[in-house]
């Protein structure tokens, strides 16, 4: 992991992306080791931001999308508003 400030046991997801864009890997820790998901496209692509030194989050629908071969980046969450009244 690149990301100093980064801690892999938080639970959160890492995922990496094959240099032909193929395939992707995602990382993460159960609590009792350390998981290992891959995919590869057959015909396709995945979609990837711009190469960087920066971190982008995904929001887990976000995740799906990219895990399903399609842009992430079109994938946009509605606010939803807390409810006024109660009971």
């Amino acid at each position: 992991m690149r990301d100093a400030g980064s801690n892999p046991f938080d639970g959160a997801l890492y995922v990496f992306r094959a240099k032909r864009a193929d395939r992707i890997k995602i990382v993460w820790w159960d609590g009792s080791g350390v998981c290992l998901y891959l995919k590869r496209l057959e015909k396709a692509t995945f979609c990837w931001p711009r190469i960087g030194h920066h971190r982008v989050q995904l929001t887990s629908a976000q995740l799906m999308v990219l895990v399903d071969g399609m842009d992430w980046k079109r994938v946009r969450t509605v606010p939803v508003r807390p409810p006024e009244i109660v009971g």
